[in-house]
């Protein structure tokens, strides 16, 4: 039988080989983007007891009431703006859900969509899958005025023609760890005036954002949230990224189109985990206070590398730190990244697989990605293997 694939050019993600090298030569991984500790057991404990309350079977396809009035609360109280938890804020299977539905929905053969790079894996697939075109745009690397990416907002103007239906971006940011400033949403404001083009913004670190700087949802802005899918992540918020539950919030009308593919991609999500989540949510505590807890293993990590060979950038916000290994290799940041799991135990991603073409040299700027979402003594580990290189 043959057939004829819809993904010819997608394989073995770098993703999956660094995890399993990690694995074969016992590396300590910083690679892929979750915590490598527990949530908090009052949070286990709810999902527990709403087991034993009964909550096992399909819940409604939304999602269940409670958790969709504690997302609109949360949204009105921190971004001013106000959605509906009724016809606006839909309980997903995970922000890649959320991202995926919503694509499926709006866009379609003809259509462009634009996407900022690097940019996280699911992208593109959705977009293609959906039959439209990325158009991909880059994000302009880090230089000695500038330490970190930021978008070149000129090249996404210019990016723009008849046919762009949807405008993708991610702050902050994976996997550079940049954060949406206030004349960024000035400037897409004035991209996407006077137009029909929608916005997709993936938000689920919007709880990660450091050095006392708040995070800049386009929700704070009513001209952007009139055209917006914004989509959040349990999963990063609590520590339980393997439970995916995400949700979008986005205009009514946006909104239903979005539940018509959600309602036939996974119909509803795990009943027992919305209802402790709704009810482990009510404690605005349990997100507020995240930056805290991230910033001090960024510092941690952050402190360790200045005693290696690696330069650390700055990373504003996420659980990533990019770091710079141009003083160590010339190799490609694929190979470089293979050989330090290899030869020194410690697993990382490199940047250019979150480029369309991971082996142009616009793609490889000698950056890799470290998680510091994990344990102080796995922190305290790679640190000290690292020194060694």
């Amino acid at each position: 039988m043959k057939i004829t694939s819809k993904f010819p050019e997608v394989g073995t993600t770098i993703f999956t080989v660094m995890s399993q090298l990690s694995v074969e030569h016992q590396a300590i991984n910083l690679g892929q983007g979750f915590p490598d500790f527990n949530p908090d057991p009052r949070l286990l404990d709810l999902v527990t007891k709403a087991m034993a309350d009964g909550f096992n079977q399909y819940p409604y396809m939304p999602g269940i009431a409670a958790l969709r009035q504690i997302v609109a609360l949360k949204i009105k109280s921190l971004y001013g703006h106000a959605y509906d938890p009724d016809t606006e804020v839909t309980i997903t299977s995970g922000a890649t859900e959320a991202i995926m539905s919503g694509i499926l929905a709006i866009v379609g053969s003809g259509d462009e969509v634009i996407v900022i790079e690097p940019c996280y894996d699911s992208y593109l697939p959705a977009i293609k899958l959906a039959g439209a075109t990325p158009i991909c745009i880059p994000m302009t690397a880090p230089d000695t005025r500038n330490p970190g990416f930021r978008v070149d907002w000129d090249k996404v103007r210019s990016g723009i023609t008849p046919r762009t239906k949807l405008i993708l971006i991610n702050f902050p940011h994976n996997p550079t760890g940049a954060i949406m400033l206030a004349e960024d949403l000035d400037t897409l404001e004035q991209i996407t005036a006077e137009s029909n083009i929608m916005i997709m913004s993936d938000e689920v670190y919007e709880h990660i954002v450091f050095d006392g700087k708040p995070h800049l949802s386009v929700s704070t802005r009513p001209a952007l949230a009139a055209r917006s899918f914004v989509i959040s992540s349990f999963g990063k918020t609590t520590h339980t990224t393997g439970w995916k539950i995400g949700y979008c919030s986005a205009p009514k009308e946006m909104t239903a189109e979005l539940r018509k593919v959600h309602q036939f991609v996974v119909f509803t999500v795990p009943s027992p985990l919305q209802h402790g989540l709704a009810e482990y949510s009510r404690d605005a505590s349990t997100y507020l206070n995240l930056p805290a807890f991230y910033q001090a293993k960024r510092d941690r990590l952050a402190a360790g590398l200045q005693k290696t060979r690696f330069k650390a950038l700055p990373s504003p916000g996420t659980f990533f730190m990019l770091a710079d290994y141009s003083a160590i290799s010339d190799l490609p940041e694929a190979e470089f990244s293979i050989w330090i799991t290899k030869e020194h135990g410690v697993t990382v991603i490199p940047v250019s697989a979150f480029y369309a073409d991971t082996k142009a040299k616009e793609s490889n700027h000698k950056l890799i990605r470290f998680c510091f979402a994990k344990k102080e003594e796995t922190l305290n580990g790679a640190i000290e293997r690292l020194q060694k290189v």
